[in-house]
């Protein structure tokens, strides 16, 4: 019983983590992002835990590493 609970729940979501700490921590100037909250733009400068983020153009907004929700470069 533990065994089908862990391969069905567990595992996925660890998995899933994995791959959102991967994405936070391979983030580089000039991807296209967008937020946990909805909002598109480009990353303009990174530090350790924050980002800036141009929007429209020529808005700048500051946030936190963690509120990056993906990568939408087109490749």
């Amino acid at each position: 019983m533990f065994a089908i609970f862990y391969f069905l729940l567990i595992r996925p979501q660890q998995k899933k983590q994995k791959q959102i700490t991967q994405m936070h921590s391979n983030l580089q100037k000039g991807d296209r992002i967008v937020t946990i909250g909805g909002l598109h733009g480009t990353i303009d400068a990174i530090d350790e835990n924050k980002l800036v983020i141009v929007v429209d153009g020529s808005n700048r907004l500051t946030f936190d590493r963690s509120a990056v929700k993906e990568v939408v470069n087109e490749d």
